[in-house]
């Protein structure tokens, strides 16, 4: 008998996944306003019907790409959506253009889809995902209190 895929998780670590995995209200994952500002070369904003307001950097948002090859990757090095791979240790460090995307687009009415610089486009940046991983400090703050340990 094989107990391979058995867990056993505690009340707290049952309770912060309950927590992480509740649905969000519809007025706070419908965007009133979106803005990915391509030509300046910062990031995304987002207005929210619920009168929240969430901006990522295109680096940040690069780190955090949801496709599954990104997600496996991250966790196979233990980093958290966002967090950058560590950079190694070189005598001559190659110079790398700075992230960012060469095109964006919607995805039905749901989801944005980047086209970044480094050739990658798999990752679907859902409106639920991006206002789970909002960085405002109000936000940021909120996960730090439930979870015990910051984003």
């Amino acid at each position: 008998m094989s107990h391979e895929g058995i867990r056993i998780s505690s009340k707290e670590e049952k309770a912060r996944e309950t927590e992480e995995n509740r649905p969000l209200p519809r007025i706070a994952v419908t965007p009133e306003k979106v803005r990915v500002l391509l030509s300046e070369g910062k990031g995304l904003e987002i207005d929210w019907n619920d009168g929240h307001r969430s901006a990522w950097s295109f680096a940040w948002l690069r780190d955090a790409c949801p496709c599954a090859t990104c997600i496996e990757e991250r966790k196979g090095d233990g980093r958290k959506a966002g967090q950058p791979k560590p950079k190694p240790a070189n005598l001559l460090p190659m110079y790398v253009p700075p992230v960012k995307p060469d095109s964006a687009h919607a995805v039905g009415r749901y989801a944005l889809q980047f086209n970044w610089n480094d050739g990658h486009s798999g990752g679907i940046y859902s409106w639920e995902y991006l206002r789970r991983v909002c960085q405002c400090g109000e936000c940021t703050f909120d996960a730090t209190e439930t979870s015990g340990t910051p984003n």
